[in-house]
């Protein structure tokens, strides 16, 4: 069943699902160790009005699939523990390569910024789970207009006032307006080879 935004809402009885436990998002095993178990699973969603898109908040399911799949995973914790740590470990690895190739791909766009500054912002803008230029699928590909928004976005914030101005309340688009022949400045010092 899906309820439109803005059409209503149904409580847990009215809708049937009252027989169901909630299982909040986050351990993606128990969840679908419970989905698996259930008979019934409703995946319950938030629309996030600021990023325009629903956001998954967890599941419900019946009580005895979730006791089942607790049990599931307790009894194999170790073996995921282990998996996790050696996943974890690839990727750090896989980070440390993509930022050192986001930092030569700076390098080769803007050949007069320095080497720990183009570092330090392919660090910044390819942290995982960030949500910035450098993991968007542009960026993990290294397209040049990903790593320009990377570089601009550094110069405006360490190089400019504009956070200044946006603590002092100016509106984003006027302070970006107003740092732009700093920026602009920096841009070109670093294009020079």
């Amino acid at each position: 069943m899906h309820l439109p935004e803005g059409e209503g809402h149904l409580c847990l009885a009215c809708a049937d699902f009252d027989h169901l436990v909630f299982l909040p998002a986050g351990n993606a095993a128990l969840s679908r160790r419970a989905k698996q178990e259930s008979t019934l699973a409703v995946l319950v969603l938030r629309f996030n009005r600021r990023r325009k898109r629903h956001e998954r908040q967890g599941i419900l399911v019946e009580e005895a699939a979730l006791e089942r799949a607790e049990q599931q995973c307790l009894a194999d914790e170790d073996v995921r523990a282990r998996r996790r740590e050696r996943d974890a470990h690839r990727r750090a690895a896989q980070d440390v390569e993509f930022q050192a190739g986001f930092a030569d791909a700076i390098r080769r766009l803007y050949p007069g910024c320095p080497p720990d500054r183009a570092r330090a912002i392919a660090e910044h803008a390819g942290t995982r789970g960030s949500g910035r230029v450098g993991r968007s699928a542009a960026g993990r590909a290294l397209d040049e207009e990903a790593v320009r928004l990377a570089v601009i976005a550094s110069v405006r914030h360490l190089d400019t006032g504009y956070d200044r101005m946006l603590m002092d309340g100016v509106p984003r688009a006027d302070a970006r307006e107003r740092i732009r022949p700093d920026l602009d400045r920096v841009l070109v010092r670093w294009a020079r080879a």
